[in-house]
Formats: structure tokens, C-alpha cells, sequence
């Protein structure tokens, strides 16, 4: 059992969508949190919908519910070492992911995502719910 997560962003979306499956998993989680950077992909979504009126109700009516990770210096530097660890590697991800698993491994804390590309990430644990 996990204490406290981070949730990526197609997590959030399947639980703003109601998905069942997720709901076991979070009864046994204390805290969830999500970084700013998460918000800032939903708030995207929402705008980019056909439905904009009610996405961005959803992800409002959200937000109280959570704890928000916000980037910070501490962030920054996860962030640029991350970045050079999968240049090296050679295996980019998208710029806002390397932000994500910044902030999950400066508050040293599982990621729960679905995009496996995390997995090249050092230090990084994912969980695939």
C-alpha cells in the first residue's frame, strides 16, 4: 500500500471520466498529489474541447481534492538532471513528462501513469494503474 502518489495526467482524465477500476486503488492511498504541471495539461484539454464549459468544471471541482505539487527550484534542478540523463540515454520524452518526474523524484514519491516512458526515467518509480 502506498501512502502518498503523484498522479500523471491520463490518470486524472480516467478518473474525471469515472473509471471503476481506479477507485479501489485510491481507497488505499492517504494522500494523493498532483503537480501543477498536470493542471496545466487538463486546463489545455478542457479549452481544446468541444465541451470546454463542463471539462473546465471538472477539473475545478477537482482541485480542492488534491494536494498541488508546484514547480520550484528544487524542481529546476530534478528537472535539468533528468533531462541530461535521457539525452545521454538517448531516449527524450515529452517536455511536459520530464517535468512531471521531476517533481516525483524531488518529493521522492511513486508516479502513477500509464505512459510507460517513464520507465526510462533513473530514480523514477512508476505505477501502472
Amino acid at each position: 500500500m502506498e501512502s502518498e502518489v503523484i498522479l500523471d495526467t491520463n490518470i486524472v482524465s480516467a478518473v474525471l471520466k469515472n473509471e471503476r477500476a481506479l477507485q479501489e486503488q485510491f481507497a488505499r492511498v492517504s494522500r494523493v498529489r498532483v503537480p501543477s504541471t498536470v493542471f496545466g495539461e487538463l486546463y489545455y484539454g478542457a479549452y481544446h474541447s468541444t465541451r470546454v464549459v463542463s471539462n473546465l468544471a471538472a477539473v475545478d471541482q477537482f482541485l480542492p481534492l488534491v494536494s498541488v505539487l508546484v514547480c520550484d527550484v528544487g524542481t529546476a534542478r530534478e528537472y535539468g538532471l533528468i533531462r541530461q540523463e535521457l539525452a545521454a540515454k538517448g531516449r527524450p520524452i515529452p517536455e511536459n513528462d520530464m517535468w512531471i518526474a521531476a517533481v516525483a523524484r524531488q518529493h521522492q514519491l511513486p508516479l502513477v501513469s500509464r505512459d510507460a516512458h517513464f520507465d526510462a526515467v533513473p530514480g523514477l518509480r512508476r505505477l501502472g494503474w
